[in-house]
Formats: structure tokens, sequence, C-alpha cells
């Protein structure tokens, strides 16, 4: 029996609040309900639905935390070069703090530094797409961006652009349901 679009939406939302990651959820869909979708499909409809991310949040959280120099104690082979320059100054003891607040996350920082993104869908269709168009994001990265017949997502950057940061997709993804009139 095939779920309905609410059924498996409450599903996703269900394992999404539990702290699965995206991945996690495509084989689950699979395993369970022989749901197959791509990883952008599910990334788009997730962005559609109350979503609660802390869960996904944290488990970013600790795995970088883990990984950063100042989570492990640093052995006598380890340069001090090795060190960012924040935890040397947090090591070294202070009269007076003078330092700047902590910073925030790219979502609560002040985005005014940013452009803003930018999609436009072409009219004349790329060689092997089903949709295709350019994008400006708002780091001042840009390129092509294409949609295949299977709902893949592609993007070119444009020759001296850089890549596109994790903002610039969530951004991406928005201005581009808007401009498929979603």
């Amino acid at each position: 029996m095939a779920l309905t679009e609410q059924e498996r939406d409450a599903f996703i939302m269900e394992c999404l609040d539990q702290g699965m990651s995206l991945s996690e959820l495509q084989d689950q869909l699979v395993q369970q309900h022989d749901i197959h979708m791509t990883y952008m499909e599910l990334r788009m409809l997730t962005a559609d639905l109350q979503v609660n991310w802390s869960k996904q949040d944290a488990k970013a959280e600790a795995a970088r935390a883990k990984n950063t120099p100042a989570a492990k104690a640093p052995s006598p082979a380890e340069p001090s070069d090795m060190q960012d320059a924040d935890s040397a100054e947090e090591e070294l003891p202070q009269e007076e703090d003078h330092s700047e607040p902590p910073s925030l996350p790219p979502e609560q920082q002040d985005n005014s530094l940013r452009g803003t993104t930018t999609v436009e869908i072409s009219k004349v269709v790329r060689p092997g797409a089903a949709m295709s168009g350019t994008v400006k994001f708002g780091s001042g990265a840009s390129g092509e961006w294409y949609l295949d017949q299977y709902g893949r997502l592609g993007f070119t950057p444009d020759e001296g652009s850089g890549n596109p940061d994790q903002q610039d997709v969530q951004e991406f993804q928005r201005e581009l349901q808007k401009a498929m009139g979603y």
C-alpha cells in the first residue's frame, strides 16, 4: 500500500525530528516504503515542511567540536601553528577582556555585507536538460545551473568564480522555487 503525500510528509518529519540525516532518511524511505527520491528532491521537500532541525544541528556541532584542534589535547609532535589564533589567545591570562563577542552562526549574522541571490530561468533550454538558467549568489559566486530529466540539479561555476557556500545553496533553492512559481 502506497503512502499518501500527508503520510509520507509525516514520516519524513518524524524521522528528522529524531535526528536522522537526509541520507539516512533516503535509505529508510526506500527500505520501509519503497519511495525513491533524489537527495535534492528530499532537500527541497523538507524545506517546505515544519521540521525541528535542532537535532541535526546538534549532531553537526558535536561532529565539528570533535574534529577541532581545541577539542583534542595537542600532542608534543604537533607544531604550535596547528592551533588557531583564538584558542591560543584564550590560553593566555588577560587582565581585561577586550575581545569581540563570539561569532554568531551564519543564519544569525548580519547579512548586509552579502548580496542577494538572483536566479534566472533561460527561455532556451540547455541540451540534455529539462530546465536551465543562470544564478548569481549573494557571496559573489555565479554560474549556470540545470535540472535534468531525472530531477538532478547541476551547477557549472563561471570561469574565475568561486563555489557557492551552504547559505548560497539554501538561498538558491528558495529563489528557484519562487522563479518556478512554487
